[in-house]
């Protein structure tokens, strides 16, 4: 399965407004999604559900993976990928 290791640098790291935009994003993609905290050392969670997302407690500077399977996988990763380092960290700095 491809995975994709991102550190967070945006201030809230994967919660509130971050976390549904993350899961939002997710959602968009057919493959099953998993997100883990490696900072952490989390269980892997659905990377499409809330709640499970929440409850990583990752925040800023915390390394997360993230794996995707399925048709769509490369995408999928690609567009998280996106929004970790180049859409959260820009919206900080709004």
């Amino acid at each position: 399965m491809p995975s994709v290791v991102l550190q967070l640098r945006n201030k809230a790291g994967l919660h509130a407004r971050p976390a549904a935009q993350f899961v939002q994003t997710a959602a968009r993609f057919q493959s099953q999604i998993t997100v883990r905290s490696l900072t952490r050392q989390s269980a892997p969670v659905n990377a499409k559900a809330i709640l499970s997302v929440l409850t990583l407690g990752a925040e800023q500077g915390h390394e997360i993976e993230v794996t995707a399977e399925g048709t769509d996988a490369a995408e999928a990763l690609e567009a998280l990928r996106h929004l970790i380092e180049d859409v959260l960290p820009q919206e900080d700095a709004e």
